[in-house]
């Protein structure tokens, strides 16, 4: 192999056929059958190249050395749950890190499996009185990863003018809901609190597309399209709706250790303790930013 130094740490697909000088169809086979070393970002194949060095050298043992070396160089992405205090600091702080939000459970696994360096996550853990951090235990347990409190937030129902006898969950019997998809945090505690008002899904009428972020779960609502939702008071002022709060959450950051002391996210951390950062979390309302940076795990 030639000297790799100055060249990226992730292959493409077209790289990797030019490599191996197939057809990109063949690496695509190759990958659906995991019988070539690649990592699934934002719906692409990347491919670390260090772990395919190791796989054309031949050897299994070759190339899980490799892959405990490629898991030191992850591609700077935010995965994880949508926070829009999150989403607005990424942008502002200059960090030039990539953001795809899927769910708290979905970013977890994305960490897991070595596609990002950060992930935003809020799973409400009833039995231990908590959030995120027996999730994240045990879904990374000997990572090297640390969870970090970005801020509590307030949930509630979030409501169309037009649906005034709203003011709990028992009262969304027969109304039009729009729900999050199934890995979302937020999905997971409207699971929760459905469960406790003795409610199922089949008692309302869902909207037939998830909202994949706080965002379209409001504007939802905003647009008529359901009576209700359960999101951020943040977004229920953003849209102008009625907000009934029903929990406040926290909403932590996940970081990989490694990548905590790089320029991108020390341009995020750094950007968060400055007052425009405390202006515009007060700005947006529902949230509490006093426990910013506090550790509330600690992985391997």
């Amino acid at each position: 192999m030639a000297d790799t130094a100055a060249d990226p740490q992730f292959l493409t697909t077209r790289e990797v056929a030019g490599l191996l000088r197939v057809k990109e169809r063949k690496i695509y086979e190759l990958a659906a059958a995991d019988e070539i070393p690649c990592r699934r970002v934002t719906g692409k194949l990347l491919f670390p190249r260090a772990e395919i060095e190791a796989w054309l050298a031949g050897g299994v043992a070759a190339a899980t050395a490799a892959s405990t070396v490629a898991a030191e160089t992850r591609p700077d992405i935010v995965v994880g749950s949508h926070d829009p205090l999150l989403d607005w600091a990424l942008r502002e702080s200059g960090s030039g890190l990539a953001a795809f939000f899927d769910g708290s459970l979905d970013g977890l696994e994305r960490m897991r499996q070595g596609g990002a360096v950060l992930c935003g996550t809020h799973v409400v853990e009833p039995e231990r009185g908590d959030w995120n951090i027996g999730h994240v235990a045990t879904t990374l347990a000997d990572a090297p990863c640390v969870l970090i409190e970005w801020a509590r937030r307030r949930q509630g129902l979030i409501l169309a003018p037009e649906a005034p006898a709203i003011d709990s969950v028992a009262a969304l019997k027969g109304r039009r809901v729009a729900l999050r998809q199934p890995k979302a945090g937020g999905r997971l505690l409207f699971d929760h609190l459905l469960a406790e008002a003795g409610l199922s899904e089949t008692d309302m009428t869902v909207l037939p597309t998830a909202a994949r972020t706080e965002t379209d779960a409001a504007a939802a609502v905003a647009a008529n399209t359901a009576d209700a939702t359960l999101g951020l008071e943040a977004m229920a002022r953003q849209f102008r709706l009625r907000f009934v709060p029903l929990a406040e959450e926290r909403y932590d950051l996940l970081v990989w250790r490694r990548a905590y002391f790089e320029p991108p996210l020390q341009a995020l951390f750094g950007f968060a303790g400055t007052p425009a950062f405390a202006a515009h979390a007060a700005e947006l309302g529902g949230y509490d930013i006093g426990g910013l940076g506090t550790v509330r795990w600690n992985g391997a």
